[in-house]
């Protein structure tokens, strides 16, 4: 049987904090930010987590860890008004990292998904909107957010670059030097420049409306779902 789970402790309003959702032998649950970190950088293809996940979701079996699901801002946290009229920072997430381990059964990634988007909004009722890009690295064109009744809303191409194993968006690399975020990641790739491997790949846009009244200011035109991956 599927529920939220809460803690066992009453919180300072009385009422027990939820923690997370699902069964007893699937469910997802908050953990720490550094062990999802942590559980990232060892298993997603892209090797690196994202500073801008707040909401660190574990996807366990009983009591074993199989997967990770991070939710927190864009690359461009206030591009969210470009998308949906009027959102404030506040109010959307994008999924920016998932890692579910092999063979832990059925469709675990749309059940993942599903069960996330329900602690979402029980757990944060302002959170009006979820968006995630299918990847070309992944080989696929979002069919688990098919699955998950997500809105297509079309694809775009952006430049990425690889070093040292390490996959980094272009943003990256555009970073001013004089700006306060150059250092870190950005720092070590544009000092790498020359060793860096630059791709072009697609990416695919979904977003669930968790309120139904947002996606008549969503600024983008929905699309047919892709029936098939086009590699031209």
């Amino acid at each position: 049987m599927k529920k939220y789970i809460y803690s066992e402790q009453s919180s300072l309003w009385g009422d027990a904090e939820c923690l997370g959702f699902g069964s007893d032998d699937f469910y997802v649950k908050e953990i720490d930010r550094s062990l999802a970190n942590d559980l990232i950088v060892k298993n997603h293809y892209s090797k690196k987590f994202y500073n801008g996940t707040y909401i660190h979701l574990g996807l366990f079996n009983k009591n074993d860890i199989i997967g990770v699901l991070q939710y927190g801002y864009a690359m461009n946290p206030a591009s969210c008004a470009s998308v949906v009229d009027g959102t404030q920072k506040n109010e959307y997430l994008e999924l920016n990292r998932m890692w579910i381990a092999d063979d832990v059964g059925e469709y675990p990634e749309s059940r993942a998904i599903s069960y996330s988007i329900k602690y979402i909004k029980r757990k944060y009722p302002k959170i009006k909107w979820i968006q995630s890009f299918a990847d070309e690295r992944c080989g696929g064109f979002g069919i688990v957010y098919q699955a998950c009744s997500f809105s297509y809303y079309g694809e775009h191409k952006s430049d990425f670059w690889e070093l040292d194993g390490v996959v980094y968006h272009n943003i990256q690399m555009t970073v001013s030097k004089e700006s306060k975020r150059y250092g870190g990641e950005a720092k070590y790739l544009q000092e790498n420049k020359e060793r860096a491997k630059r791709m072009n790949l697609r990416q695919f846009r979904y977003i669930k409306f968790l309120d139904k009244r947002e996606k008549k200011k969503c600024l983008l035109k929905e699309q047919p779902y892709l029936k098939h991956y086009n590699n031209d």
